[in-house]
């Protein structure tokens, strides 16, 4: 084999390695929001950036209004797996202050900004 048809097979490789990936996280997101939606209407925020890791924030509400579950997902890599983030889970959206909760996450601020201020929820 010589060394083009070898770089375009790793090419090709690689290629379909992101494509697997990629749907392995989208699964583990759909599985996160399906477990979610059990606990109420669901809000969804995420933070912008291209080359920066991006924070995609979900939270649960409940009938009378309060936080029954969330959940985050943080990173730059399809690598990224949801977990929950315990500040939030018991408040109210009126009790929820993004500045105050998270001093020094910039991307979950601004997820979480976008997530109360959904107009569906």
């Amino acid at each position: 084999m010589d060394p083009v048809n070898a770089l375009i097979c790793m090419a090709v490789a690689a290629w379909v390695g992101q494509i697997a990936l990629g749907w392995r996280q989208i699964n583990r997101f759909n599985q996160a929001i399906g477990t979610l939606s059990n606990s109420g209407q669901i809000c969804i925020g995420r933070s912008a950036g291209r080359f920066k890791p991006r924070v995609i924030l979900a939270l649960a509400i409940g009938d009378e209004g309060r936080i029954t579950g969330n959940f985050v997902m943080k990173g730059l890599t399809v690598f990224a797996r949801p977990y929950s983030e315990n500040a939030l889970t018991g408040k109210t959206l009126s009790e929820l202050h993004p500045e105050t909760l998270f001093p020094a996450n910039k991307a979950l601020r601004e997820a979480l900004t976008l997530a109360i201020s959904n107009k569906r929820c």
